[in-house]
């Protein structure tokens, strides 16, 4: 059965005190979206303060990273250990912001990605193109690359347990979105490149989500595109209103997929 998921990173926004406030303020309409998977993706120091406020509802807690080490001298950085035990479920590994700002290389995530199935954690795995890129045609050739690198130790029965997130960089943060269009494209590839992989049966419940300035405004009319399955949301999960209101919007999309 193909699951949808609204997953929420704040990335560095929100101290222990707003991130209880926040989550308090939307908690009651998040746990009615009972046909869609809810994630919240705190900083490492909100997380259990979170959990502890999501404990024993539907809504599931992620890590925006960690490290591909158990332990050891790596001043700063977080295991997978250390999120499962604040409570986490998923982790995002590979957001742009990881692999162009921090330098974060295919074959360092490819590690994350191993290390997170191996802990229990299930992996939130992003990929994308910068603006050059697919100014030059080479979208689905960096899209490809990423995907098989990171995929590359995981096995037929490990996939079930990870989720694709397809984020073309020059749509994250400036306010530019891509077209359904733009993204299905994207998404159909992935999903071939799945089934390729891992067979169509498994490779059509693996959820793909888009990422890259979701807003209220036009998330109907991405998650009706073929091959999404979701959202990866940045900005718009900052505010309450609009995260709620995505989560309806996919909510609803899947309610009507049943009828």
């Amino acid at each position: 059965m193909k699951q949808y998921i609204v997953a929420g990173n704040w990335k560095m926004h929100k101290d222990i005190p707003e991130s209880r406030i926040f989550v308090s303020n939307i908690l009651d309409k998040l746990i009615k979206q009972q046909r869609s998977t809810i994630i919240l993706c705190p900083p490492f120091t909100a997380l259990f303060n979170v959990y502890e406020l999501i404990r024993n509802t539907s809504i599931a807690l992620g890590g925006q990273n960690m490290h591909s080490e158990p332990k050891g001298a790596f001043t700063g950085e977080i295991s997978g250990e250390m999120l499962l035990s604040a409570g986490c479920q998923y982790v995002i590994l590979g957001h742009s912001e990881r692999r162009h700002i921090f330098g974060e290389t295919d074959d360092f995530i490819r590690d994350k990605v191993k290390r997170a199935l191996q802990v229990g954690l299930k992996p939130i795995i992003c990929v994308g193109e910068k603006l050059n890129e697919r100014q030059s045609g080479e979208t689905l050739d960096v899209v490809r690359r990423q995907c098989d690198s990171a995929l590359s130790v995981v096995n037929e029965q490990e996939i079930g347990h990870c989720v694709i997130a397809y984020e073309p960089v020059w749509a994250i943060g400036t306010g530019v979105v891509a077209t359904p269009q733009q993204a299905s494209e994207a998404h159909s590839m992935i999903r071939k490149l799945l089934s390729a992989k891992y067979g169509a049966e498994n490779a059509e419940v693996i959820p793909i989500l888009y990422g890259g300035s979701v807003k209220s405004s036009n998330a109907a009319s991405l998650i009706q595109a073929q091959d999404i399955d979701g959202f990866l949301i940045g900005g718009a999960s900052l505010i309450e209103d609009e995260f709620v209101r995505i989560a309806e919007i996919v909510e609803d999309y899947v309610k009507q997929r049943e009828l």
